[in-house]
């Protein structure tokens, strides 16, 4: 079992800038990749970014590429999502999710854990 905490999200103006955390505890030495996705009103969940626990590889959606970073820190169990240039478009609920397989997904039904969101509002 894994527990993931989402914090970090908020109001903030169209350009601006935001940093989502995502601790994660429990069998944390066998997560294999976390992954960062959205859901906004009245549409699917989509992928944001992913990273290899281990050995930092990363994976972006193309509507976050250059703008948005995603980290790890594995000493403190957490993941990162740093978000600049934000859009109103970028306006969603943020999960975090974990994946106890042996690739790097970008599909939602891949992940194993889920934390339970953080809502990111961008204003224009």
């Amino acid at each position: 079992q894994v527990r993931l905490v989402e914090s970090g999200g908020g109001l903030v103006q169209a350009g601006g800038s935001l940093r989502l955390s995502c601790a994660a505890s429990g069998r944390t030495s066998s997560v294999y990749a976390m992954g960062w996705f959205r859901q906004a009103p009245g549409k699917e969940r989509e992928f944001v970014a992913a990273v290899n626990w281990s050995g930092g590889r990363t994976y972006y959606a193309d509507s976050v590429k250059g703008r948005f970073t995603i980290s790890r820190d594995n000493a403190k169990n957490t993941v990162y999502l740093q978000m600049n240039s934000l859009k109103p478009e970028d306006t969603a609920v943020y999960y975090c999710a974990a994946d106890m397989g042996m690739v790097l997904h970008t599909t939602s039904r891949s992940y194993d854990y889920w934390g339970q969101g953080t809502q990111v509002t961008v204003s224009s």
